[in-house]
């Protein structure tokens, strides 16, 4: 049976502290003395504003080692350009956000390697996949907490513990796999021609040689719609070659793979604060789309998810993201097995 937490905390961060120590002791846990457990987060891109104090983090580390419990945080480089496409950039973002090894109290790497090389093929034997490349981590850790900032999502309506699974764990071919079919479209009316996204575009697919507008390399693109998020006007959207249900097939198949190898031995908690429209990924500040409700603990990804849109609600998700089918995600997870305890 898939055991669901709801702990409340609507106050300071001080009570969100206490009510997530609160969570850790109501929750099942699969951990020993002596095992080593990987902390998976997200410490937010660098000139994010809204991702999770690592204050929180800090909380789950301490709970782990007076348990006798050796703990790590980890995550994965990205595909797009910024602060986290290299493992050494990432871990600077990691350190400018303040996810120390000092204040956090352990180890904190990056899972898929320096040179994103440390990476397996994980079997899959699902419809898109058969199998996925992940970080190695998932065979070297005895036990993982998956702790998620949930909040909208440009491509997958939402994002919480199946998103963390998924894309956290991958290598960036993985990503790329799992973004292959998206592409952006220029709404010439909203377009400034400010270059933005020729710029900040990690393969170079788009040129701009002013007066004229930008052009697109659709067979360079790699998918990763940074173009798309960060543009100023809003001028470009997404175009999916296929239905954009896919995306989120790809996103759900690489976590369902993942979790066969670590659902003995892992809890999920996502954290249900600033909730915003769109991910930390991004830079910027985003608009706070629902108050916050505290915290939802589990042993399995997709009951945190459903409940964590349950708590926020389905149609304040739809509004943030109009054209994403997001409950797909549940859909397409019952279609394969993945909300089964054991799947």
């Amino acid at each position: 049976m898939n055991h669901i937490i709801i702990q409340k905390s609507d106050g300071s961060a001080e009570s969100h502290l206490d009510n997530l120590r609160v969570l850790f002791e109501k929750l099942e846990i699969p951990f020993k003395k002596g095992n080593s457990v990987g902390v998976k987060i997200h410490w937010g891109e660098l000139g994010n504003h809204s991702y999770l104090s690592p204050m929180y983090t800090a909380a789950i580390v301490s709970w782990l080692r007076t348990r006798d419990i050796s703990p790590l945080v980890f995550d994965t480089t990205v595909l797009y350009s910024g602060g986290r496409r290299t493992g050494e950039d990432a871990l600077k973002t990691a350190h400018d956000h303040g996810f120390t090894e000092k204040f956090l109290g352990c180890p904190v790497i990056i899972a898929d390697g320096m040179d994103g090389r440390s990476v397996i093929d994980i079997e899959a034997r699902y419809k898109h996949f058969e199998h996925v490349q992940v970080a190695d981590i998932v065979r070297k850790c005895d036990g993982f907490i998956i702790f998620s900032h949930f909040k909208g999502h440009l491509g997958a309506g939402f994002g919480g513990c199946i998103k963390n699974i998924s894309m956290g764990f991958a290598s960036r071919a993985q990503k790329q796999r799992m973004h292959a079919d998206a592409h952006p479209v220029l709404q010439k009316k909203l377009c400034t021609r400010c270059g933005t996204c020729a710029d900040i575009c990690p393969a170079g697919a788009i040129t701009i040689t002013p007066p004229d507008f930008p052009e697109f390399n659709l067979a360079a693109c790699l998918g990763c719609a940074q173009c798309i998020a960060l543009c100023p006007e809003v001028a470009l959207k997404i175009f999916w070659n296929a239905d954009n249900r896919v995306f989120l097939e790809r996103l759900v198949e690489t976590a369902a793979a993942v979790w066969k190898h670590i659902h003995d031995k892992t809890i999920c908690i996502n954290a249900l604060i600033k909730v915003t429209t769109d991910c930390d990924c991004l830079p910027g500040d985003h608009s706070i789309i629902a108050p916050d409700t505290g915290f939802i603990g589990g042993t399995h990804p997709i009951a945190v998810d459903k409940e964590s849109v349950r708590q926020v609600g389905g149609a304040i998700i739809t509004q943030a993201h109009p054209s994403i089918p997001w409950d797909h995600q549940f859909s397409y997870a019952h279609e394969i097995g993945f909300d089964d305890d054991h799947k």
